[in-house]
Parts: structure tokens; C-alpha cells; sequence
């Protein structure tokens, strides 16, 4: 019998270990499950990141909605003028001006993108009865970004990727946890006690616009981050990148480790995962097509568990790609259907609308046919 996210939360918050580590599909819930918990462990007359200011008494908190504190100011008329604009909040100015981590910031976000690209938070100015600047206030009311030439030419501000974005916002993130975890590593005559209510720091995707190279090293810095901390604060780490989660397995030895599944009914199973080794990968894809093919309950996301299932087996064959895998006198024609329905169905509405009866059959033809040539070893 599944259960609802709330009664998932409670059971993460009942949980005695230091790391608990959960892997789940996109658009499963995790992001709604990190909401749940907040509400279950936070007091209500708490403050809030999303609102005013930083939810710091109980718990911090990292996950899509984090990102939603930031929109861009395009400079449409002039297209010279872009900048990250800050909603209002005093998330990033508690951080920037009470804890000084903006150089920590940029640090990260450099090393994980190009230290050529050099943020710039911006204040608002301070100005004197004739309109001349005399100060700026301690609030940071945007972000512009320009790379550095190493000259005195004028510089042009860019709009960054949405990939380095999401790096930008993650940087500041994670220099928020290393300053709570060296703070918290105090016993007495802490420098703050800001952090001394808190008793977690839920983590949700923080690497999905990063390359392998640095999903890897994000992954084996924030375990390394996790086990200096010797306070009673609890971390709970979901993704739903196989990369990231069997990094991060291999990190943390008596974490307890879940697999979060979503059934049919819209309840929930949280799975628990051996602690011998991390979890087969491309056997847990494939459970969840058989799943779909056999309820006949297949859905346009179910082609990115096909084509992830088919990146893997090829990368793992040697193949230089995918395409490779597909039946050779109609490749061109598969590789074309599968790019097109699982390229557009990545979003909400797209993920969970219905295959019709032609891609049904395809699916299920391809993934017979997948597991008959390459002989699949379906036990886990």
C-alpha cells in the first residue's frame, strides 16, 4: 500500500541516520516531497526563503523553487543592459553582508563553469540631495555577469546559460552550507548563533545542468563537506541522476539509501536500497517499462526511460552511439521518433499525456527487442 508524501516526510524525519539518500525518476515528486518536509519540521511562525527571508531556524533548503528568488531583466530596448534580478528577499543579502561569503560564491561558480566569467552583485546607490552617489545600501538588487579580458577594455555583460544559472544559484548554496557546517563544528563561543535551531538541510537535484566531469566532483565535494560535519544536523540528498546518487553511495557507507517510486493510484513507495552497492541502473529502467507495457499505462516520458536505456547500453557495448542499437533497415526512422517524443516530453504537461497505439507498440517492440539481442541480466 503506498503512502502519501506527508506520511513519506514523517518517515524520513523519524529516521536516526546522518544522510538519508533518495533516487527518483524526474517528475516523481521530489521537489514536492522537500516542500512537505519543511512544512512537517519547520515552525509555522518560521520565516520563509520563498517570502521574506531565509528559512534558518529548522531547516534549509535547496530545490527548484530556490531558483524562483531570481528572474532576468532581458534590456530588451537596448540589449546591453542583462542582469539576474533578485526578488525581494533577504536571502542573498544575509548572506552576502552578515556572512560574507560573496567571494566564496564566486569562487564556486567559477571553478564549476569559466573563471573568466566574473559575477558582479549589484547595490542600490545612495544618493545626496544634488543626485550625486555618496554610498550604496547592503542589498543586493541584481547580478550582472561579464568575462574578464584582463585589460582596460569596456566589458559587455552577458546573459549567462541556463545551465550556469542554475551553477550560479548552486554556489550559492553550497557557500551557505560550508558556513553553517564550520560554524556549527564550534561547540562554544560560536561566532553566530544563527544556526543553532537547525536541525536539516535538504538538498533536491542541485547538479542537473552540470557535465559528468563536474557532477562527479560536486558529488564527492558535498560528501566530503557532509562528513566533516560533527553537529546533530541531519542531511537528506535527493536526485535523480544515476551518476550523482551512486557517487554519492559510495560516499556515505551508513547513509540510508531509498528509492522513491510514484504508483499508479498517485500514492507513493519509498524502496530502501542495499547498502552493498548502488543500485543497477539500467535494471530499475527497465523494471519501469515492463511496469508501463503491462498495465498498458505507457506515457510520452516513458520514451526517455527507452533512450537513457539505450545511451547506457551503448556506452557501456562501446558503441559511439545509441542509434547504433536500433534495428538497422529502420534506424533513421526509430532514431527520428524516439528524438522527437522524448525531446518533447520533458516538461509536466508533456511527460504524463498518453503514447497512442503506434508509439505503444513501438516501446514495447524495441525494448523486447533490446533485451533479446544484448541479454539482459533481469535479476537485481
Amino acid at each position: 500500500m503506498g503512502k502519501t508524501l506527508s506520511e513519506i516526510a514523517e518517515e524520513l524525519k523519524e529516521c536516526d541516520k546522518k544522510v538519508q539518500l533518495i533516487y527518483a525518476f524526474n517528475g516523481t515528486g521530489k521537489t514536492r516531497l522537500s516542500r512537505e518536509f519543511k512544512k512537517l519540521v519547520q515552525p509555522s511562525d518560521a520565516k520563509d526563503i520563498e517570502t521574506d527571508s531565509m528559512a534558518r531556524d529548522t531547516i534549509l533548503y535547496y530545490n527548484a523553487f530556490t531558483e524562483d528568488l531570481f528572474y532576468w531583466d532581458n534590456d530588451l530596448e537596448e540589449d546591453t543592459d542583462r542582469k539576474l534580478i533578485v526578488q525581494s528577499n533577504s536571502f542573498i543579502d544575509w548572506i552576502i553582508f552578515e556572512q560574507g561569503q560573496d567571494q566564496s560564491i564566486i569562487e564556486h561558480f567559477q571553478h564549476y563553469t569559466d573563471n573568466k566569467l566574473v559575477p558582479k552583485f549589484e547595490l542600490p546607490p545612495i544618493k545626496d540631495e544634488k543626485g550625486e552617489t555618496i554610498g550604496y545600501e547592503n542589498h543586493v538588487e541584481a547580478i550582472s555577469f561579464s568575462y574578464q579580458r584582463g585589460n582596460e577594455d569596456d566589458y559587455e555583460l552577458v546573459k549567462i546559460s541556463k545551465g550556469e544559472e542554475s551553477n550560479f544559484i548552486w554556489s550559492i548554496f553550497y557557500s551557505l552550507i560550508e558556513n553553517v557546517v564550520d560554524i556549527l563544528n564550534v561547540v562554544e563561543d560560536r561566532e553566530t548563533d544563527e544556526f543553532d535551531k537547525l536541525k536539516y538541510i535538504f538538498i533536491d537535484d542541485p547538479v542537473s545542468s552540470l557535465d559528468e566531469n563536474h557532477l562527479i566532483e560536486t558529488a564527492v565535494d558535498l560528501g566530503t563537506l557532509i562528513k566533516s560535519s560533527e553537529s546533530d544536523v541531519k542531511f537528506i540528498l535527493t536526485t535523480h541522476n544515476p551518476l550523482f546518487y551512486n557517487v554519492l553511495h559510495n560516499e556515505f557507507n551508513k547513509a540510508k539509501k531509498y528509492f522513491l517510486k510514484r504508483l499508479e493510484d498517485g500514492t507513493f513507495e519509498l524502496k530502501e536500497q542495499s547498502n552493498d552497492s548502488p543500485f543497477s541502473y539500467h535494471l530499475t529502467l527497465l523494471e519501469e517499462l515492463h511496469h508501463a507495457i503491462k498495465v498498458n499505462e505507457i506515457t510520452k516520458y516513458h520514451f526517455n526511460f527507452l533512450r537513457n536505456l539505450l545511451e547506457k547500453t551503448s556506452t557501456f557495448l562501446g558503441y559511439k552511439n545509441w542509434t547504433s542499437l536500433l534495428p538497422e533497415d529502420s534506424r533513421k526512422a526509430y532514431e527520428s521518433r524516439i528524438i522527437n517524443i522524448s525531446s518533447h516530453s520533458k516538461y509536466t504537461t508533456d511527460e504524463i499525456a498518453e503514447a497512442n497505439d503506434q508509439e505503444k507498440q513501438m516501446l514495447k517492440y524495441l525494448v523486447e527487442l533490446l533485451e533479446d539481442t544484448y541479454k539482459f541480466n533481469k535479476e537485481q
